[in-house]
């Protein structure tokens, strides 16, 4: 589920309250507090196990906390690229590099895992890219090259592609 809340205080307590209020089991709860976010708002991902036929009650409590539900359900992302990222990027604002492609709609940073050797070094970060299809995973890559450029990153790409 790909949710969308107001950012202030509770808001996130008062979302996933209702999955545990129907049965459901949280798996893992995905969020980045950015300040830059669009008229205060937050994008949240939560990954849950929930039998079908709760799935409509969950959706109405959800929605009467007043939090919109941008996607649910089985997987809408077909293909995959893993590519590596390698610089200053806790400085440069990894958060920002990766809002840059998760919000143009068509594709997402699904997996992030990064080695920070030490503050003043360079980090590296291994990033799984999902996209709707071919020619939205090349805009996404597009965007991760410009970003590389600008913030003086090393892109190593791919590493692994799914189609």
């Amino acid at each position: 589920m790909k949710l969308e809340m107001k950012d202030a205080p509770g808001q996130l307590v008062a979302a996933l309250k209702p999955v545990s209020e129907v049965g459901g089991n949280i798996i893992a709860v995905i969020h980045q507090r950015d300040e830059k976010q669009r008229g205060g708002m937050l994008s949240v991902q939560i990954v849950l196990e929930l039998p079908e036929q709760r799935v409509k009650d969950l959706t109405r409590l959800i929605r009467e906390q007043g939090v919109n539900i941008q996607r649910i359900g089985h997987e809408r992302l077909l293909y995959q690229k893993t590519v590596m990222v390698i610089g200053h990027l806790i400085h440069t604002d990894l958060g920002d590099t990766v809002d840059r492609i998760d919000c143009t709609g068509y594709a997402e940073v699904t997996e992030l895992n990064i080695s920070m050797p030490a503050i003043t070094q360079v980090s590296s970060a291994r990033l799984l890219i999902k996209a709707v299809n071919r020619e939205d995973m090349e805009q996404a890559m597009a965007i991760l090259r410009r970003v590389a450029k600008e913030k003086e990153f090393l892109l190593v790409e791919p590493l692994e592609e799914i189609e």
